[in-house]
């Protein structure tokens, strides 16, 4: 009788590398996604919003450093843009331009934002404890203590 987990009773190993796994089903995402380019970071930049121009928010992420990409240097982008937009030479998909920026640049930005952040949080607790009295703690430190043997005194 052969036991289980006999050799002659496993698949060897080369054909079990080479089973393939089927793909599962997802929905398409909303935006197509550019292939990675080394030392750079992509985003969608709003241009417009229900057909209104926000040329602000469009001129502010430029001043941040955020750089228009062209239809030209992605050519798989090519099938997701319109025609209007492809003529501009931009990548634009529902108001939305694809642009880049060195991932240097956007660490340094999201340092900049999370110590922000961290200054605010910090001020709000400052304030907060400005207001506590030790005869009244706002936050109270709770010690237990256990004990064996004799009990409570």
């Amino acid at each position: 009788m052969a036991d289980a987990r006999s050799p002659n009773s496993r698949k060897p190993r080369q054909e079990r590398d080479t089973e393939v796994r089927t793909k599962q089903w997802q929905p398409a995402s909303l935006l197509p996604t550019p292939d990675p380019e080394d030392g750079y970071t992509f985003r969608w930049v709003r241009k417009s919003m229900l057909g209104i121009d926000d040329p602000s928010n469009f001129s502010r992420k430029v001043r941040e450093g955020w750089e228009t990409c062209r239809i030209e240097d992605h050519a798989e982008m090519k099938l997701s843009v319109s025609a209007e937009a492809a003529a501009s030479g931009l990548i634009e998909v529902g108001g939305l331009i694809l642009c880049k920026m060195p991932t240097e640049m956007v660490e340094q930005r999201d340092a900049y934002y999370q110590k922000h952040g961290q200054a605010q949080m910090d001020s709000v607790d400052n304030s907060f404890m400005k207001e506590n009295d030790p005869r009244m703690p706002l936050f109270r430190d709770r010690d237990s203590r256990v004990t064996f043997g004799r009990g409570s005194k």
